[in-house]
């Protein structure tokens, strides 16, 4: 090995490591000396934000983090396990790989895929199906159309090769995410509940082994690399960027589950952010236990690695694996047939050091429980100013704005807008039919998987409207839940837990984690409404670019159980002569709505009202008129309003779309009832004889329920006597766009 010459350890050098003087003078009080080079780049690595969460876990802690459904508490394994019957669990999880796509974006993108799926399958659990929620700039920008593109590759190149269907997701456009695009990756997987495995290391003289792919320089300081703003010097980072090899990730897929039905097992974990080093310190920490590693036995694929590159490296596609000693010959059989590495590095130890070692030398000690969240990773209480813009934009008079002159043209310029539009081209890169379980593909409410062996489905859906959140902190994050959970409930599924991604600027900006903070709290109540407990997700700090911070974007994945396959339902109206049905009631609310940005081109007024009892006896009424088998389509109002929603289901019936003809009397503008994105609001579709069904259920829910008009064969969509336009016209106004935006030169 090339003897490299390691800096001098300093406080300067600590600080250019992301760590501030409190936390170098708290290291030097936990080790009793100075660090030496690979010690503190083990610091700087669990101590960063995207490991320890020290900036925001006091405020997680605030979550529902517990359910009758939950086998497994928030953030205890590498993913959320909730029962869902007949010895059966779904594990689940989200993440973000925001900076690394902003710099790589096909890359990032794919890496961000890849270690979400590892998450899921370190557990025993097999994928089912894949996820993502997205945020990009104006497309009319070169270089958002590039990450746009490069991003959409990224997801589709690994979930395809890995035979995992991506089934649903979301997609915005604005502004504030021109050099900060975000990329939140989510996986479901199916398990059984007698074959879950731990991410732990316990049993002193049990053997530790590295299996997989061999450890490059790719991904090093990528944990750092993701708690700090992206500047104009960010694109030097690349080396920050993991690499991965989906088709080695199947490899260790299979290697993986196969090793999980062995009593030998004692623990597996991803080698994800901070690679090495956070896998030893978090399995060890949560087994009360030590290990002691031989670096000089860990694969390389580079030569000349040296301990502090080894410890850090974020390459791709590895795991690290505990097994009672002995054994080692039977998992290297395992291994070895999938034409994968497997190694023994180590041994478990009783001590509570991780103890390195290097040809021989003794090269670092650190102790586990030190490093990991949940341990003795520092935890702060930021200080939180409410911003100074939000009493501005809500003073504005959002009466005061003219109606449009032409309300086809105003509907046709919404429906065209990226945000709204078709997402065809996205989700026609993905394979969203492989493994054949696929009930409703992307495009609708939600996705719904069936439970392969059983008469059960999971719906699952993510969601999450910034804009709500820039405007009203609180409501925003209670929307996020209250809109992902109504997405579910209209395929037929109870909402039964979340996972989430929590996108903001820097924590250290008041007004920022101001935001952070009542969004939190806003998914908190609206979580305990629907109990729908948090398994736990990732939290992403420091998006900002030179432009500014992005707008506070909380993404929630909703999972959902259809009891009975007889059960599922669509969005779009299926029969000539069904009457459409509104349950709840049009306030005609417009604040950050996606009208007043592309009609009237600016973000203002307040979020609109969330009442969350309100909410829950909407869904409860519309699951039991799905329940009764009465409802032919369910669909929610949300982005666009009621127009939109209306346009969605005249034109989305694949074999025959359908128009309407639909009158509201209310005393509001027209704007405000047809683009208003009030909250808690079903649409549904049913046949005339059922009308007194869901009169009584509405009112046995205490929910308004009012018959707004019936669904035509005829073409055309007709909404009071401001809209009458054919539904031809909207389906190509809807699914052109953004193709024809992406035909622009890149």
């Amino acid at each position: 090995m090339n003897k490299i010459q390691e800096p001098e350890v300093t406080l300067e050098l600590a600080i250019q490591h992301g760590l501030n003087e409190e936390e170098w003078e708290r290291i030097l009080e936990i080790l009793g000396r100075k660090p030496n080079y690979t010690e503190l780049g083990i610091f700087s690595v669990m101590w960063s934000e995207h490991c320890s969460y020290k900036n925001s876990i006091a405020m997680l802690k605030t979550l529902p983090r517990t359910g009758k459904r939950l086998l497994v508490d928030a953030g205890e394994e590498n993913a959320g396990l909730v029962d869902i019957g007949d010895g059966l669990a779904i594990a689940f999880k989200i993440e973000s790989h925001n900076h690394p796509s902003a710099i790589e974006p096909f890359q990032g993108a794919a890496t961000g895929v890849g270690g979400i799926l590892r998450d899921i399958f370190t557990m025993g659990a097999r994928p089912i199906a894949s996820l993502n929620s997205l945020r990009f700039g104006p497309l009319s920008v070169p270089r958002n159309r590039y990450l746009f593109d490069e991003v959409v590759k990224g997801i589709a190149h690994y979930g395809n090769c890995m035979g995992v269907p991506t089934v649903a997701g979301e997609v915005y456009f604005d502004e504030c995410y021109t050099g900060n695009p975000l990329v939140n990756a989510m996986t479901i997987g199916i398990i059984k509940h007698d074959r879950v495995v731990s991410a732990v290391s316990k049993g002193a003289g049990n053997t530790v082994m590295i299996v997989g792919s061999s450890t490059g320089r790719d991904g090093i300081h990528g944990a750092t690399f993701a708690s700090v703003e992206l500047s104009e010097e960010s694109e030097e980072k690349r080396s920050s960027v993991q690499v991965g090899d989906p088709f080695t990730e199947k490899l260790l897929l299979e290697a993986t589950l196969e090793l999980a039905r062995k009593n030998y097992l004692i623990g597996i974990q991803d080698m994800g952010a901070a690679g090495i080093a956070c896998s030893t310190s978090e399995m060890s920490a949560k087994g009360n236990s030590g290990m002691i590693l031989d670096l000089s036995k860990v694969p390389t694929r580079e030569p000349g690695m040296n301990p502090y590159e080894i410890m850090l490296s974020e390459s791709q596609e590895r795991m690290l694996v505990v097994i009672r000693r002995g054994f080692e010959k039977e998992v290297k059989t395992i291994f070895e047939k999938w034409d994968l590495n497997c190694v023994e590095v180590g041994k478990v130890t009783d001590t509570p050091e991780i103890e390195l070692f290097m040809n021989g030398k003794k090269v670092g000690s650190v102790p586990a429980w030190h490093l990991v969240l949940g341990g003795g990773a520092p935890v702060y209480q930021r200080e939180t100013k409410e911003p100074a813009y939000l009493k501005e934009l809500h003073s504005k008079n959002l009466k005061d704005i003219p109606e449009p002159e032409d309300y086809n043209d105003a509907l046709l310029k919404i429906i065209a807008s990226p945000t709204i539009a078709d997402k065809s081209w996205i989700f026609h890169q993905y394979d969203y039919t492989v493994r054949t379980n696929t009930v409703v593909p992307p495009g609708g409410s939600a996705a719904v998987i069936r439970i392969k062996r059983t008469n059960k489905a999971i719906a699952v859906k993510t969601d999450g409207n910034a804009r709500y959140t820039y405007l009203n902190p609180y409501r925003g994050g209670a929307i996020s839940v209250a809109e992902s959970a109504r997405n579910v409930v209209c395929t037929g599924a109870k909402p039964i837990a979340i996972t989430n991604c929590l996108n903001f600027g820097n924590p250290y900006d008041p007004e920022i984690y101001y935001q952070f903070k009542q969004a939190v709290l806003g998914m908190g109540d609206a979580c305990r409404t629907f109990n729908t407990p948090v398994t736990g997700g990732n939290v992403s700090f420091y998006n900002e670019s030179p432009n500014g911070a992005i707008y506070p974007t909380p993404v929630v994945g909703m999972v959902g159980l259809i009891e009975n396959l007889t059960h599922v339902t669509t969005s779009y109206f299926k029969k000539d002569g069904d009457f459409i049905i509104m349950l709840g009631t049009i306030k005609g609310e417009l604040g950050g709505s996606e009208y007043l940005k592309v009609i009237h081109n600016f973000v203002a007024g307040d979020a609109p009202t969330i009442d969350l009892p309100f909410e829950k006896r909407v869904h409860n009424a519309c699951l039991e008129a799905i329940r009764k088998g009465i409802v032919n389509s369910a669909t929610d109002i949300s982005d666009g309003g009621l127009a939109v929603a209306l346009a969605e289901s005249c034109i989305s019936n694949p074999e025959n779309p359908m128009g309407a003809s639909v009158f509201i009397s209310r005393k509001l503008r027209d704007d405000e009832i047809f683009f208003g994105e009030t909250q808690s609001v079903i649409i549904i579709s049913i046949p005339e004889n059922h009308l007194l069904d869901i009169e009584r259920i509405a009112s046995k829910n205490i929910v308004p329920c009012f018959t707004i008009g019936r669904v035509k064969d005829n073409g055309r969509l007709k909404l009071n006597n401001s809209i009458d336009i054919s539904i031809d016209e909207i389906k190509t106004t809807y699914t052109s766009s953004i193709p024809n935006m992406m035909k622009l030169s890149c």
